[in-house]
């Protein structure tokens, strides 16, 4: 029998395991999840992403293992329940009712009395740049303005966990800073686990990253760490112009080029740690040989980059 609590983490997931039917949706997945960090959740499409954060708040169960919440196994216990706050990545809020009442509602429905509730809200709508939208309908409010709200909501009850799903989805650049300003203050006090695609929102975010596919954990670091584990350089891109053979043709002239050099989808890839040096002798190779190139760009590992390595480039449904 497995003991009943676990102290070392906000969350604790042991050999958590889901199927639906024959597919294996979450396969054995561990995982610790410290008090006050930010941890990036990553995989693709169908990877396990959605169907893992769900068994975390409690609305599936596991086929086997074990979900801890702040030390105390989770189970049918509204106390746990009321710790954690979850966004969706599908906006969720009442048209007619305004952006005061919503939060209210949502209060209402974890236990807050109306003045807790609407202190609360007045918080979160003033820091997330709503306060002169409080009794306006939701209707009327933009997307980006209704992905702000959803988060407001997400929070009304003050949980000590909070699990972000795409939380800058639609937003303009200006509500990208508020929402990201806002998600690094809460870490501060609060454990977030964030999921996206967008991997520079997870770069500049996260603490740690977690990266899993077909339900299963491939690893866990720091972004930076993880893109060092690309090696050492820089990636060198040059655009090739001509369509067709372009990629053979440019792969023969340069197979005797010594850095490591992978050509695809009418680019070549040079990952060196001179790589700036290397752009001369591979263009004038390419000019010899009648190639034609367009963009250069040079930039440093992404965590793109390995998500890419981990999981391939095939595309997900």
């Amino acid at each position: 029998m497995p003991p009943e609590s676990k102290n070392s983490a906000a969350i604790v997931l042991e050999h958590l395991t889901k199927s639906f039917g024959n597919l294996v949706a979450v396969d054995d997945l561990s995982l610790e999840i410290f008090s006050g960090e930010i941890l990036g959740f990553l995989g693709p499409n169908g990877a396990g992403k959605s169907t893992s954060i769900n068994m975390i708040c409690g609305l599936l169960k596991p086929d086997k293992g074990h979900v801890f919440i702040t030390g105390k196994r989770l189970k049918n216990d509204r106390d746990i329940f009321t710790r954690i706050g979850l966004c969706p990545q599908d906006i969720i809020c009442w048209p007619k009712l305004t952006c005061m009442e919503q939060l209210v509602f949502a209060g209402n429905m974890y236990g807050l009395q109306d003045s807790s509730a609407k202190d609360s809200g007045r918080k979160l709508l003033g820091r997330l740049g709503l306060y002169g939208k409080r009794n306006k309908l939701a209707q009327t409010l933009s997307g980006g303005m209704k992905r702000r709200l959803n988060l407001a909501l997400a929070l009304v009850h003050n949980p000590g966990i909070i699990i972000l799903d795409e939380p800058e989805a639609g937003l303009d650049p200006q509500s990208r800073l508020v929402v990201r300003d806002f998600i690094r203050e809460m870490s501060a006090e609060k454990t977030v686990i964030l999921t996206s695609h967008n991997m520079d929102e997870v770069d500049r975010l996260a603490k740690r990253v977690a990266i899993i596919d077909h339900g299963k954990l491939l690893l866990t670091d720091s972004p930076e760490n993880l893109k060092k584990s690309m090696g050492e350089g820089d990636i060198l891109e040059i655009e090739l112009l001509l369509p067709g053979d372009t990629d053979e043709k440019a792969r023969g002239v340069l197979q005797t080029f010594s850095p490591d050099i992978k050509i695809m989808n009418n680019t070549i890839i040079v990952r060196s740690v001179n790589a700036v040096n290397l752009i001369p002798e591979i263009c004038k190779l390419l000019e010899e040989n009648n190639i034609a190139y367009g963009n250069i760009r040079l930039r440093g590992n992404t965590l793109e980059d390995v998500f890419i390595h981990l999981t391939g480039r095939r595309l997900r449904e």
